[in-house]
């Protein structure tokens, strides 16, 4: 193992602006080359072609959204944008690719396993990330701090995301799942909030208070999980519902039975969700408490919960693994296929 060598590492500290551009600058070459590369490789991945242009009236409305309910984290994309040199559209253009997608009710093999555990042996929060666009080559990991806050957060991050999973110092872990449901509109898309989260909960039920204040823009799963609980809080349009428990697991369809009826996944991609959720049910519950990262790895590299590459962009297939310790502030990945790569330790 090794502390981060090969995936790029990030430093952002400062004020908003300062950490944005921070990120920004260590990354320019890789995202200019992203958004020259059919812009972000939406149109890789999209069944209608798309331009900048066009998607400026969604960008600003999303823009918008964001600023009035997190404003910090819109003043972080204007640092990002500075930093990067690119345009501040650009910028929140890598912010909204998953928004801009929006539904693709086509047959997938997957789109994240993730399962956590709290307890006397130590909180552990794992989970593959599943994605379209070979992603794994703009993989990254930032560690924030923000000047006047005493919380610092690791962050794992793909192309200029300000956020998508990670772990803060006050020992929270968040990560996630797509679900597919409701009206999708202009709001803050759950990777930001995934990050405001970090910057600004010390725990599930902070986090659970604050999440229920946001103007969420797409259904997701988040799972946060910290020293004493475990939350699954799936997101419906403007509702959430919540499930809590020492231990457990979810994947790509509604579980919640106030959510079931509206769930617009698709029949393959539900069968493949079901069967990765019974493996990652199973195989945690044989996972002996306080087990090491490499336990879970192990875990994680299996299929049905590692989906291979079948050699279409378009589809999604496991682009990184993730063990995250919150109560060690460690953030372990493996990038790309994690049965064929090593780990790559990263701590607070």
């Amino acid at each position: 193992m090794t502390p981060g060598a090969g995936i790029p590492f990030i430093r952002a500290s400062g004020g908003p602006f300062a950490a944005g551009r921070a990120h920004g600058e260590a990354l320019a070459g890789p995202l200019r080359a992203f958004l020259d590369d059919s812009l972000a490789r939406l149109n890789k991945v999209m069944p209608e072609p798309v331009s900048l242009d066009g998607l400026l009236p969604s960008i600003a409305a999303y823009q918008a959204a964001v600023a009035a309910a997190t404003p910090e984290l819109a003043e972080e994309v204007a640092g990002l944008a500075a930093g990067a040199g690119i345009t501040p559209d650009e910028a929140w253009l890598l912010q909204l690719r998953r928004e801009i997608m929006g539904y693709r009710k086509v047959p997938t093999a997957g789109d994240c396993t993730t399962y956590a555990r709290t307890g006397a042996a130590g909180p552990v929060l794992a989970q593959t990330v599943d994605l379209n666009g070979n992603l794994d080559d703009y993989l990254g990991v930032l560690e924030v701090a923000r000047t006047g806050s005493p919380r610092r957060s690791l962050v794992l991050s793909f192309g200029g995301l300000l956020g998508y999973l990670g772990l803060n110092s006050d020992g929270l872990a968040v990560g996630l799942n797509l679900v597919l449901g409701g009206d999708w509109h202009p709001g803050v898309p759950p990777y930001l909030a995934i990050r405001h989260l970090l910057d600004t909960a010390r725990d599930v039920p902070q986090a659970l208070e604050i999440l229920r204040g946001l103007p969420l823009a797409s259904s997701r799963t988040l799972v946060l999980c910290d020293r004493e609980r475990v939350a699954v809080v799936e997101i419906l349009g403007d509702e959430l519902r919540v499930t809590e428990g020492a231990e457990t697991a979810h994947t790509n369809h509604f579980l919640h039975p106030d959510f079931v009826p509206f769930d617009e996944i698709n029949v393959f991609a539900r069968n493949s969700s079901v069967r990765r959720l019974k493996a990652a049910t199973a195989g945690l519950a044989e996972l002996p408490p306080g087990c090491g990262a490499e336990d879970h790895f192990r875990l994680l590299s299996q299929p049905p919960i590692c989906v291979p590459d079948r050699g279409d962009i378009r589809g999604e297939r496991t682009v990184a693994a993730v063990v995250m310790l919150p109560s060690r502030g460690e953030l372990h990945v493996r990038p790309g296929d994690p049965s064929l790569s090593s780990t790559q330790v990263f701590r607070l």
